[in-house]
């Protein structure tokens, strides 16, 4: 049986998110993003959800590489609650089976920030399960496009995680003006060509946020990027950074249809 992961023909419309990271937002449902599920992250006894993860087959889920990584990572310490809008509550938890982060994900630049999660048992779909759209290989989005993120990230930097899922509509930068911003700011990290840049420049206050990485970034419903990394949360200056999805779609479809063929 082939695997189904819908894709994204190439845009033509031209219009104008700390490595864990919705601020100035609102409350949503999961019905409405019926991809996006919770990473929970396992300290002793306790589970608590900590990153996002975006459904794209019944068996896998894509999120942020850095929510799978570390010394003490290991595959019985991560779960996912599939089908609930509040956060830690509700839906149903599948463990982790297998994790696969990018050959080329690097820990001091961030680049490469991307994960394929395989789970242990197939989801079922419902109306607040459902696969995502990923984008058209080596797709480009034009500056100021408007874009969505969703999660249960915290509402200001360093404030309190929502408990609800929220939802807020940003905007594409520039890479160009992107590197501009970000550069001398980290030593070892710089904008590539894999990552896609978005907020509400020389205003903020939106944004992506810590709790929400491994999440969505939205085009007219279409999984065009995974919340990475950023200077704060909602800086008037300096954008959010995303893995760009287009750049990885190959790898995802290849590291999933192997198992169903």
């Amino acid at each position: 049986m082939l695997v189904k992961i819908c894709l994204l023909g190439l845009l033509t419309a031209s219009a104008r998110a700390g490595p864990t990271r919705i601020v100035g937002g609102n409350p949503t449902t999961v019905e409405k993003y019926p991809s996006i599920v919770q990473v929970e992250f396992r300290s002793g006894s306790t589970w608590m959800q900590a990153c996002a993860a975006n459904i794209v087959h019944r068996q896998y889920v894509v999120s942020a590489a850095h929510c799978f990584d570390g010394a003490l990572f290991n595959v019985a310490s991560r779960r996912i609650r599939a089908g609930s809008s509040n956060r830690n509550i509700g839906g149903y938890i599948i463990h982790v089976d297998q994790v696969t982060n990018h050959p080329s994900y690097n820990t001091r630049t961030n680049d490469g920030d991307i994960t394929l999660v395989k789970l242990s048992k197939a989801l079922v779909y419902s109306e607040s399960v459902q696969p995502v759209q990923i984008a058209w290989p080596r797709m480009e989005l034009p500056a100021n496009l408007p874009v969505v993120h969703a999660g249960w990230g915290t509402t200001t930097q360093g404030g309190s995680m929502s408990p609800i899922l929220r939802d807020v509509t940003i905007y594409t930068i520039s890479r160009s003006v992107c590197q501009r911003r970000y550069r001398g700011v980290f030593t070892n990290r710089r904008i590539t060509q894999n990552m896609i840049c978005a907020g509400i420049d020389g205003v903020g206050g939106q944004d992506a946020c810590q709790g929400d990485s491994g999440g969505p970034m939205y085009y007219d419903g279409i999984l065009v990027g995974i919340v990475s990394w950023g200077r704060g949360c909602a800086n008037a200056h300096y954008p959010g950074v995303s893995t760009k999805v287009s750049m990885y779609t190959n790898w995802i479809l290849a590291n999933t249809v192997k198992d169903f063929l």
